[in-house]
């Protein structure tokens, strides 16, 4: 999970979710999407939606499950114009006590082969923090408009070699000055 200074910080205690669940829908107003923005280095997000569903996994852990959503504006990487992008990321974590925690307790019994869980942070997680996380996963690096393609210029092949290419540089802004 991220940081104290979380542009979009929802939290939720451990003791907050029934036995039977909880479902949590989340909307980002004005402000956390610009803040979300700036985190993520894109233009806007114009929308920020994520669901999920909480179910306690025994006593001391938590399982997030759902989706974040987001409409978002950036620059295109060939044309420099603005493109929209829609991002639609799963998300699926589950959230424990920390490592040094578990083995203060007992010992853990857990196949190698699976992941640890995420550490609870003061007995909760933070949903916002969550979403943004994995909306910045989603979010493509090298946006393009539709259809567009990066041409390379087009320089004339002299048929030599690159130090004598470079060389002829040389000499045109020699003449140049």
């Amino acid at each position: 999970m991220m940081a104290a200074q979380d542009p979009w910080s929802v939290p939720i205690r451990l003791e907050d979710v029934p036995e039977s669940g909880r479902q949590v829908e989340l909307d980002a107003d004005a402000a956390a999407r610009a803040a979300v923005a700036s985190q993520a280095r894109v233009d806007a997000v114009e929308r920020l939606f994520a669901v999920f569903d909480l179910t306690r996994r025994g006593r001391d852990k938590l399982h997030a499950a759902g989706r974040v959503r987001a409409t978002i504006r950036q620059t295109c990487v060939v044309t420099l114009e603005p493109v929209v992008n829609e991002v639609d990321e799963e998300i699926d974590v589950t959230f424990g006590p920390t490592p040094a925690a578990v083995e203060a307790r007992e010992l853990d019994l857990a196949p190698a082969s699976q992941d640890p869980p995420e550490p609870l942070r003061n007995g909760a997680i933070d949903l916002g923090a969550l979403a943004t996380e994995f909306l910045i996963l989603g979010i493509d690096p090298y946006p393009r408009k539709a259809g567009v393609t990066f041409e390379p210029p087009q320089v004339a092949d002299s048929g030599g070699t690159a130090f004598e290419a470079l060389a002829a540089l040389k000499k045109v802004n020699k003449v140049k000055e």
